[in-house]
């Protein structure tokens, strides 16, 4: 099974390009963030024309979670236990659009955004530690299973996974306590499986658009699969797709893509 990862950066904006590389990548699941959309705005006609089926959850243009499978959806759930919610102060908090969890071709696989956390200062950094940490203790339960946590992590590891730890804009992604928290899910018995099948330096998975990111070569590793222990015994190989990066209307994001030899 080809299990893949790719914050698409809005759906509808992509669609054709990422149902495409759907085709020719022949992907099995696709794990998307940032789809920015609500259920009824998805482009799921394209989807299912190429044989697939979709789970999502979108509460409005902003964040967005969805899965696409054509070896089958069940047990589709829309928040993990324990997800912590956020709003503006002088506003109800909500549980944002960010994971989704459904069983496909055997394994449990999870969509997931994580908050960006703006700065170290703002709110959504705390609220960025409260969601990796909620997410790690479910995750613990999990991990006796074939369990994929797939998704825009929002944070690189190490300074290898960062053209420049003096990024203004990157100030949560490589704060000690996020690099923490993102370790903290190998003690829950989690295996990075990019990391254990691309140890290469400076393999990036995100440019930002702006400053000509893409061709200096300025990106973060910020895409990830962890997989449970019984996940990582069955993967046997993980690419990063960097030439989707290229092109008319390419997202800020590569797909990364984890090949799984399902009994």
């Amino acid at each position: 099974m080809r299990l893949a990862t790719w914050n698409v950066n809005s759906v509808r904006a992509r669609s054709d390009r990422v149902v495409d590389w759907l085709q020719r990548s022949d992907t099995d699941v696709l794990a998307m963030q940032e789809i920015k959309c609500k259920p009824e705005q998805f482009p799921l006609a394209a989807f299912e024309a190429a044989g697939y089926e979709v789970a999502l959850h979108g509460l409005n243009q902003w964040n967005g979670v969805a899965i696409a499978s054509r070896v089958g959806l069940s047990d589709v759930v829309t928040q993990f236990p324990g997800q912590p919610a956020f709003g503006k102060p002088d506003a109800e908090p909500l549980v944002e659009a960010r994971a989704i969890g459904a069983t496909a071709g055997g394994v449990r696989v999870w969509s997931l955004y994580v908050p960006n956390g703006r700065g170290l200062t703002d709110p959504h950094y705390a609220y960025k530690l409260a969601f990796l940490n909620a997410l790690r203790e479910a995750a613990a339960e999990w991990k006796d299973a074939p369990t994929a946590l797939a998704g825009d992590w929002n944070v690189a590891p190490t300074s290898e996974d960062i053209w420049s730890e003096e990024d203004a804009d990157a100030a949560t992604h490589v704060s000690a306590a996020a690099r923490e928290a993102f370790a903290s899910f190998a003690d829950a018995g989690y295996v990075e499986l990019s990391r254990r099948h691309l140890p290469e330096p400076h393999t990036y998975t995100f440019w930002d658009y702006q400053q000509l990111r893409f061709p200096r070569g300025e990106g973060m590793r910020i895409d990830f699969i962890y997989g449970s222990q019984p996940l990582a015994d069955i993967t046997t190989g993980v690419t990063i797709v960097r030439d989707e990066r290229k092109g008319k209307g390419a997202s800020d994001h590569v797909p990364v893509v984890a090949e799984i030899d399902v009994p």
